[in-house]
């Protein structure tokens, strides 16, 4: 009985390493690198672009902020914006980009649900969570401090 066990434990330990995927950490830091430093890459250059047509460093930054939402919304639409996270990993999950691109798929994905409980309900399903936590986190932080300060620790 054991014997049959073990023959079928090690069956199966050959089958999961079979199929398990191996990465190469190094390589898939190299394109999270490449894929962050071009998106990175053409938001300055629309800073750039529009510091050169006169505007101030915070309407640059708005436009830049805008330009880039919406070229990760059309891309997320045609279909590319998941190759190309599929391929720069991290990379790809820049913060503004990437966040657009939670938002995005979902909606585009529910779309045929109808608009309140296809995409009224599901546009947040990846950037809630985030939402969530990241104000849940300031919070908790912002009572620490708080309470530091009020203790005459800060």
């Amino acid at each position: 009985m054991d014997k049959e066990k073990e023959r079928l434990q090690k069956k199966y330990n050959d089958y999961v390493k079979q199929v398990t995927p191996t990465h190469n950490l190094w390589w898939n830091m190299a394109k999270a690198f490449v894929t962050g430093g071009i998106i990175c890459c053409i938001g300055q250059f629309i800073l750039n672009v529009c510091e050169n047509y006169g505007l101030d460093q915070k309407t640059s930054g708005s436009w830049c902020s805008m330009l880039l939402i919406l070229l990760s919304v059309l891309l997320t639409g045609l279909n590319l914006y998941p190759s190309i996270a599929n391929w720069g990993g991290a990379g790809a999950l820049v913060p503004i980009t990437g966040f657009a691109n939670g938002v995005a798929a979902p909606a585009i994905e529910f779309q045929k649900e109808g608009q309140v409980f296809g995409i009224g309900c599901k546009i947040f399903t990846i950037a809630g969570p985030v939402i969530l936590y990241g104000i849940f986190s300031s919070w908790v932080l912002g009572l620490i401090y708080w309470g530091l300060k009020w203790w005459g620790m800060v």
